[in-house]
Parts: structure tokens; C-alpha cells; sequence
């Protein structure tokens, strides 16, 4: 009669659990599918801004020297890591620490001077427990996607900075999308920011080529204006991307967490069918022979 109550507990609690998991996996669904939307608009909308470049880049002067660097010639990098707000995602935090750690350890060993900034509060706890606190930490949307908003204040600050010459370099570390649970940490540089190139004109003009756009405002005014939004729409890229691979990884972990919350439902049903009955017959032969039905054997 205990091992009965038992189960039918535990079969009771399981059946909790089951609507919980499967409103987890319904809500990464949704979000994945929102982050790749999302990325695929702003990697458009990138497209059309670099269209603009050809017709900018005769109008600008050459780049000046690069900024000076800081104390005994040491290069200054921002390092941007992207990890989650919310856990039950598997290894997708730790693994991007991994490779910050990784990043880390070569940028100290070229003398290089990096400022640690950390997004999700996940990641930064991990940091945190392995006695490398960043300098900073960013926190993301619990609920929703990251904003353009965050990616362009972001860019906005660096690349004043950058101009300035007090910051050299920005580097992103996150998880790239790879499919469906699938994502691999790696590092993109974000600043200086590597523009597509132009085609060098040749002097000729076909018929079905347009003619050559008017520019009323100060082209080089219009060029940064243009880099910085290529720029921050490209961070922004990035972290729809990272935000992908986040709800991906936790999408098949509920998955796979429903499917076998499903069979121990079926597993722990039979066993307290299967427990029932038994009862119910050792009841009925106690009452038989209590009545004098069964005689002894």
C-alpha cells in the first residue's frame, strides 16, 4: 500500500510538471523563430546600407595614421561576451566562457590591455565563480530579444572611443547558430569595422547601369553616418544570432525533457494500474475467506 501511495505522488507530481516544460518548449520555439526572422531583416537591411558605400568612398579622404596606443605601446580591446538571461539551455553559457577564457589568455600573452563586458546575467555569474569578474555586465531580455536600441548605444560609445584613441579594437565572443540545438562559440571582431570593399570603377557606364546618385549632404559626414549604423546593425546581427542559438539549444533540451516526462507518465500509470489491482484482488481473497469461501489450500 505504501510503494501505491508512493507512485501515485509521484505520478501526480510529473503530471505538474508536464504542462510547465511543455509551455517552455512552445515560448523557444517562438523565440527562435522570432531571432531568425528578425537576423535575416537586419542582414537586409545591412546589405542596402553597404550598397550606399560605392557611391560615398570617391568622396572621402584617405584614413589618417591609426590611433596611438595606450602605456608602452599595449593594444586596448574591448571584449564583448554574450551569454543568456535564463538558464536551461545546457553548456551554451559555458561553453562561450570557455572561449572567452581562451581569448583571454592569448590577448594577455600579446600584452594586450582588455576590458571585460560581459552580457547575460548567466555568463557573468560564471565569471564571477571563477574569479575573473568583468569589468562590467550588460543584462538582456528575460521575455524578448535583444533590442537595436542596446547593439547601437553600444557601437555609438565604441566607436567614439575608437575615433578618440582610446580604444583600439572590439571583439564578440557568442555562439554562432548552427541549427537546430546546434551553436559554436567564436569571436568576430566588430571595430574597426571591416566595410565590404567597392568595385573599382572603369570608366564605363553601360545602358542599363543608373546614373551616378547626387549627394547633398557633406559625404563625409553621410560615410560615418554609415558606418555607424553598418556597424550597429551589425552588432545587432550577432545577437539575434546568439539569441537563436540560446532558444534553439533550450527548445530541443524541453523537447527531449517532455518526451521523457511522457514515458515515465506511461511507465508510472502502469505501475499504478498494475498496483490497483493487485490490491483490489488481495482485498476481495481477504473478504472470501473471512466469509468461509476459500477453504485452505
Amino acid at each position: 500500500m505504501q510503494d501505491l501511495e508512493q507512485a501515485e505522488k509521484r505520478l501526480d507530481d510529473i503530471r505538474t510538471v508536464e504542462p510547465i516544460l511543455s509551455a517552455l518548449r512552445t515560448i523557444s520555439l517562438g523565440s527562435w523563430q522570432a531571432a531568425l526572422k528578425r537576423k535575416d531583416g537586419a542582414h537586409r537591411y545591412a546589405e542596402r546600407l553597404a550598397a550606399t558605400l560605392p557611391a560615398l568612398s570617391p568622396h572621402i579622404p584617405p584614413p589618417s595614421s591609426p590611433p596611438m596606443r595606450g602605456k608602452e605601446g599595449r593594444a586596448r580591446t574591448v571584449a564583448l561576451v554574450v551569454g543568456s538571461e535564463r538558464g536551461l539551455c545546457g553548456r551554451f553559457n559555458a561553453a562561450v566562457v570557455e572561449r572567452a577564457e581562451r581569448y583571454l589568455a592569448e590577448q594577455e600573452t600579446a600584452g594586450a590591455q582588455v576590458e571585460l563586458v560581459v552580457m547575460g546575467t548567466r555568463a557573468a555569474r560564471i565569471f564571477q565563480r571563477r574569479d575573473g569578474a568583468p569589468a562590467s555586465s550588460t543584462t538582456l531580455p528575460i521575455t524578448g530579444l535583444p533590442s537595436y536600441r542596446l547593439a547601437f548605444d553600444l557601437t555609438h560609445r565604441w566607436l567614439a572611443r575608437h575615433e578618440e584613441g582610446e580604444l583600439d579594437a572590439v571583439d564578440l565572443i557568442y555562439n554562432i547558430y548552427h541549427g537546430t540545438g546546434r551553436y559554436e562559440p567564436a569571436m568576430v571582431r566588430l571595430i574597426p569595422p571591416t566595410l565590404p570593399t567597392p568595385d573599382p570603377p572603369d570608366g564605363r557606364r553601360s545602358l542599363t547601369e543608373p546614373w551616378p546618385p547626387i549627394i547633398e549632404t557633406d559625404p563625409a559626414s553621410l560615410y560615418a553616418r554609415v558606418v555607424e549604423q553598418w556597424t550597429a546593425v551589425r552588432l545587432y546581427e550577432l545577437l539575434l544570432e546568439s539569441a537563436a542559438a540560446e532558444h534553439s539549444a533550450r527548445f530541443q533540451l524541453m523537447k527531449a525533457a517532455t518526451q521523457n516526462v511522457e514515458r515515465l507518465i506511461d511507465e508510472l500509470t502502469l505501475v499504478v494500474q498494475t498496483a490497483r489491482q493487485q490490491a483490489i484482488t488481495q482485498e476481495m481473497q481477504e473478504l472470501a475467506a473471512g466469509a468461509g469461501l476459500l477453504g485452505p489450500r
